[in-house]
Order: structure tokens, then sequence, then C-alpha cells
């Protein structure tokens, strides 16, 4: 027999739970079906925005492709580059070499150092000839050659004086000696310190030395003109006449009635015209007539 109240709290037991609140089921998202991108940002201490990060392929026909358009690109840099140069090299050769920009103009050369002998116009027309080139292609030294062939020249020296000139520096063979000219001839021939030839003319100019020496000795007219080279300008200005009759008698007579000087040889110039400087000073040697150098260590006065 059941329980008192075994069937209530059958019932009661067997009464239905409540049911809970139903709770509505959110279904997952799909995934994206259309084409994606990913994108990154960057920041910097002002600026930010999207970076696109690299395109990188993933087959091998793209990876080909994209080998070929960069050496395709490459080359073409390569032939803009040497077409360039070549446009650039030929441009500066024709302003170098062809253009009138560089051109000498003979209005623009200067000569210097002609002295008395040479004639400035000869040079000048010697470096006329060469008018309208330019200077790049202008040869200094085959010019330099024609220069010195132009009488009393005895060295020359050609610069560049950009851009359209040139500087022609001259060394001129400037006469230091007259000497007779040989039979029938009676005229002076004018010599320079070398014994070159640099004039001519109908009586000794003034202030140039007579030279009398024997015709053809060459050796006694060296020693002649290697004396009076070395002279001090003071001192040639008062040589009247020199005369050798061998190398080692060279004897030279200064002007107005003044004293002869027995020099002798060339040798020891310098060291005569010192002690030759001490016996003219000297008082007791005012009134002489001789001055004998030849021997400077011995000197003789008469």
């Amino acid at each position: 027999m059941p329980p008192p109240g075994g069937p209530a709290r059958r019932d009661q037991d067997a009464a239905p739970t409540p049911a809970r609140a139903a709770t509505p089921r959110v279904a997952a998202a799909a995934p994206p079906t259309g084409p994606t991108r990913t994108v990154t940002t960057y920041t910097t201490s002002r600026f930010s925005g999207p970076v696109r990060p690299a395109v990188v392929s993933t087959t091998s026909r793209e990876r080909f492709a994209e080998r070929a358009r960069a050496r395709r690109n490459i080359a073409r840099r390569q032939v803009l580059g040497v077409a360039g140069a070549v446009v650039g090299v030929g441009g500066l050769g024709w302003l170098l070499l062809l253009s009138p920009v560089l051109a000498l103009d003979p209005d623009q050369v200067e000569v210097t150092g002609a002295g008395t002998v040479v004639a400035v116009d000869q040079v000048l027309a010697v470096v006329a000839e060469r008018s309208g080139t330019p200077l790049p292609r202008l040869g200094t030294v085959g010019l330099r050659d024609e220069v010195l062939e132009v009488p009393g020249v005895r060295e020359a020296r050609v610069v560049r004086d950009w851009p359209r000139g040139l500087a022609v520096q001259l060394v001129s063979r400037e006469p230091v000696a007259a000497v007779p000219e040989e039979a029938p001839a009676t005229g002076i021939a004018l010599l320079d310190e070398q014994g070159v030839q640099v004039g001519r003319a109908d009586a000794a100019p003034a202030g140039l030395p007579v030279v009398d020496v024997p015709v053809g000795d060459q050796r006694a007219l060296s020693a002649v003109l290697s004396v009076l080279e070395q002279l001090p300008p003071d001192l040639l200005a008062q040589v009247e006449s020199v005369a050798a009759r061998t190398q080692d008698t060279v004897t030279m007579q200064l002007r107005d009635g003044g004293p002869r000087i027995d020099w002798g040889s060339a040798d020891e110039t310098p060291l005569k015209i010192a002690v030759l400087a001490a016996l003219r000073a000297a008082p007791e040697a005012g009134g002489a007539q001789v001055f004998d150098v030849s021997a400077p260590r011995m000197p003789i006065t008469r």
C-alpha cells in the first residue's frame, strides 16, 4: 500500500521542470567569398598610412617573365647611357677640335724679347699662317721651329694663351762685336756672343767694340767673344776695340784715349774683372796706360 502522501509526492516529482528561456543562436559568419587584400600600416613620428606588401610571383612563368622584363630594362638603360656618353664625347670633341670657340686669333698673339735685331712682323707672319686653328690642335713645337728660322732669333718658346691667343717668348741674338768683313767686302759684320752674324753695317755702330782677329781663326774669335760676354755692362760700354793674334793674347783698348788692357786668355775672366777694378781704383795707378791682368794673381801696371 502506498505510503500516505505517496501519490502526491509522485505527482509532485512528476511535474514537468519549467523550460529554460530559449537563447537565440547566432550563426557563424561565413568566410568571404570575393578577392581579399592584405594591407599593413606603418607609423612614423609624423605620418602613417598603408603599405602595400611586396608582390611576389608564385609561378615559374611569372618569375621568368619578371626576369625578362628586368633584363630588358637593364639593357635599355645601358643603351641610353652609352648613347648619352657618345653624344657628350662627340660634342666635347667638336668644341675642342673643330669649333671656332678656341680658334687662334692673330690679334691676340703677344711677342716679347725681340730686342733690337728680330723683326716682330716676321714672327707675327709665321704665327698668322695658323690663324683659325683651334688651340688644342695647334702644334706649338712645330711653330717654335719655324719661329727659330726668323733672322736674329736665338731661342723661342710658344705658349697657348686661352681661349684664343698665343704668347711667343723670344731670346734675340744681340750683337756684341763688329768684325770687318773679308775682302773684297768693305762692310762690318755684326756678331752675337756665339759668333753668329745677326746683321751687317757699313760702319761699326756706336757703342759696339770692333774686333780684329786673323781671318778664319775661330779659336781667337771665340776667345774674344767669350771675354766680351762676361764683362759687366759698365766696362763693356768703355771698350772701343778688341784684338787677338791667338786665343791667349786678347787685348782691349778703352775709349777716349783710355788705357790698354792685356787680358790674355778667356780663362778666369771673373777674377780678372775683380783685379782690374781694384787696380783702376788704386790712387797709385791713376796714370797707368797699360793694365796687364793676363796673370791675375800677379797683375802689372805701367
